[in-house]
């Protein structure tokens, strides 16, 4: 590829923390954080204040992120299952188009047990189709959430020893391939994943240094925080007595984790601007979903609460973004890939489910989704039912509903942030309530989602935790 063709088409970095919500960042208003990259990012991009996680599980969001579809089409409707490849997503289409890739860090949809993450039975994606294209620099592994002295797989089985901090060794990977690509010809790509701020949230778990500098600070129960067990909370989001009481120092890590990570955005973000590239290239942060830390009962993500979807999304590439600007679009993760695709100049695939919304990443409006629709396809990692939700959320309601009981909730964001008054009750309400709930069977129709049970797709989708077909395979859409 000629160097005047490269300059045509932008790189792109794209950066995304595991369980990072987008109330701790400093940027947002959170005095606590100590997040001065990001927030200086933030300053230098194009905001997009209404991302969220269409479905806030880490596989299920990484299945949407890379194909542009819900969940209830690629299937990944729990975690520790493994991805059907044949979706085309935006692996395949960088590489078609001239691209170097690299993968770096979490990927998470490979897997066809519970448990025993470390056996590279689990761990280890091959070369080939499950790689969902990404056919350049790979150095990953499924999951795994501890954060000293770990591993990586590249092309075999073997463990690649990570020593010292996990994201501290991620990030000179990067950068490594990062000083590789900048040397090519090639456009490149590079997807980076880091695993904080996800729990365990222990002191063995994030560098003494960072820790030290949350010594002082007073951590409390969320304003909304429920004593309660949540009833439709699977058993990752239940609390037991001896947890509630370790919230306050489970922020503390987090928050310790974060300003870790946020070092590391830093890093990433000079390494970009030293090698010459910021120009050329799309910078992205973003997080797969966040964390309730016990608001309304619950911990952990897999819900339609503001605390688990809402998501930062920066989006910077000088003289193409404006700067320091901020759109109120409803972004959701499917949306990703399109909006990205176009950005660089890229086709996007015919199949994709999710909405171009690059007009307002540059700036301008357009023809913009009504709402973000959400989905809860079960329990976080197990085949148990009576979990399941579905939600669409705009600029100011959250409408939802539960399979088991069909329970309906309505929040009101602007009157209500923290979500503690449920109008789906109230008379004055009955017509906003009629309008989400046509919205939401619309949605559901278009993307062929009849709102199953989670062991329907366990026993129509999959056979040893294996997804065998896809929705566009079958018809359903």
């Amino acid at each position: 590829m000629e160097k005047d063709q490269r300059a045509a088409r932008p790189n792109l970095v794209y950066v995304f923390a595991d369980q990072l919500r987008l109330s701790a960042c400093g940027y947002t208003g959170d005095g606590k954080a100590i997040t001065p990259n990001i927030d200086r990012l933030a300053a230098e991009s194009m905001s997009f204040s209404n991302a969220v996680s269409g479905h806030p599980v880490c596989a299920p969001y990484r299945a949407s992120l890379f194909t542009g579809k819900y969940s209830t089409s690629t299937g990944m409707v729990i975690n520790e299952i493994t991805m059907n490849p044949n979706h085309r997503g935006f692996g395949h289409v960088l590489h078609e188009h001239g691209y170097d890739t690299a993968y770096i860090g979490k990927w998470h949809l490979w897997a066809n047990e519970l448990g025993n993450h470390y056996d590279p039975r689990n761990s280890y994606v091959p070369p080939g189709e499950h790689r969902l294209g990404f056919d350049g620099y790979w150095a990953s592994y499924n999951f795994h959430h501890e954060y000293y002295n770990m591993y990586y797989h590249t092309d075999s089985p073997d463990k690649i020893p990570m020593e010292g901090y996990e994201p501290d060794g991620q990030t000179n990977l990067a950068i490594e391939q990062m000083k590789r690509m900048a040397g090519d010809d090639r456009p490149f790509a590079l997807f980076l994943s880091f695993g904080t701020p996800h729990d365990p949230w222990v002191p063995e778990n994030v560098p003494a240094e960072y820790l030290a500098k949350f010594k002082d600070v007073d951590f409390s129960l969320p304003s909304n925080y429920k004593d309660e067990n949540d009833r439709y909370a699977d058993n990752w989001a239940k609390l037991s007595p001896r947890e509630r009481k370790q919230i306050p120092e489970w922020l503390r890590v987090y928050y310790a984790m974060t300003a870790n990570l946020d070092w590391n955005v830093g890093r990433l973000i000079e390494a970009v601007d030293e090698l010459g590239l910021k120009d050329d290239t799309i910078f992205v942060f973003t997080s797969d979903h966040g964390e309730l830390f016990g608001a309304h009962g619950r911990k952990g993500k897999n819900i339609f609460y503001e605390e688990a979807i809402r998501v930062p999304f920066l989006v910077r590439k000088p003289g193409l973004t404006p700067i320091g600007a901020e759109t109120d679009v409803c972004l959701n993760t499917c949306d990703i890939m399109p909006t990205l695709l176009t950005m660089l100049g890229l086709p996007v695939p015919s199949e994709v489910e999710g909405m171009d919304l690059s007009p307002f990443a540059l700036g301008g409006g357009g023809p913009e989704p009504e709402a973000a629709f959400l989905q809860g396809t079960g329990a976080t990692a197990d085949w148990a039912d009576g979990h399941e939700w579905r939600a669409v959320r705009d600029k100011r309601y959250t409408y939802a509903v539960y399979r088991s009981d069909r329970k309906e909730l309505l929040f009101d964001h602007a009157a209500d942030p923290l979500q503690q008054h449920n109008l789906a009750d109230d008379s004055r309400y009955g017509d906003i309530l009629g309008r989400f709930r046509e919205l939401l069977e619309c949605k559901m129709k278009q993307v062929g989602d009849t709102f199953e049970s989670c062991t329907w797709y366990r026993d129509n989708w999959t056979e040893d935790r294996r997804i065998l077909r896809t929705a566009t395979l079958t018809g359903a859409k």
